[in-house]
């Protein structure tokens, strides 16, 4: 069994159909919030991130089969003066957890941030996906804090 990992040509029409048929799994799935992507949502999506050229994704092939995929956006650290990528989306098909997949993304983010002189990853996580935790755990995320007194960051929004 082989995994391989492939940036997305956003222009192979293969390739959107998997990315977009992942990210709608992943939508419906409890951690992505248990609805599937809108109709308006799976016609726009890829013509919008051919129009942001700081997005990137990768799919994992296991076996050729698609099966997971991570979006990321590279953003900007002030305090470092140096770009960061954003891990803004990480998924592995159901029947594929458990074969080091998600691994395999991070590692592919990790490797394009270095060759982009990224000073760090970032990722947000639910609370209680506790799998996820775990890997991330493992890659090395963790928590950050500037100050101990201060408590460590937390990832908040307000939808528009």
């Amino acid at each position: 069994m082989t995994i391989q990992c492939l940036a997305v040509d956003y222009q192979d029409s293969n390739q959107v159909e998997q990315l977009v048929e992942l990210l709608d799994n992943y939508a419906k799935d409890p951690m992505g919030g248990g609805e599937p992507l809108s109709p308006e949502v799976k016609n726009n999506l890829i013509t919008e991130l051919k129009n942001y050229p700081q997005l990137l994704s990768v799919i994992a092939y296991y076996d050729d089969k698609p099966a997971g995929l991570i979006n990321c956006v590279l953003g900007f650290s002030t305090f470092k003066c140096k770009p960061l990528l954003n891990i803004h989306d990480v998924t592995v098909n159901p029947e594929f957890r458990g074969k080091g997949i998600a691994r395999k993304l991070l590692q592919a983010a990790q490797d394009i941030a270095i060759d982009k002189g990224c000073c760090k990853l970032t990722l947000e996580v639910l609370e209680g996906n506790q799998v996820a935790k775990q890997a991330y755990l493992n890659f090395g995320f963790k928590g950050y804090e500037l100050d101990p007194k201060m408590g460590q960051a937390l990832f908040w929004e307000k939808s528009l």
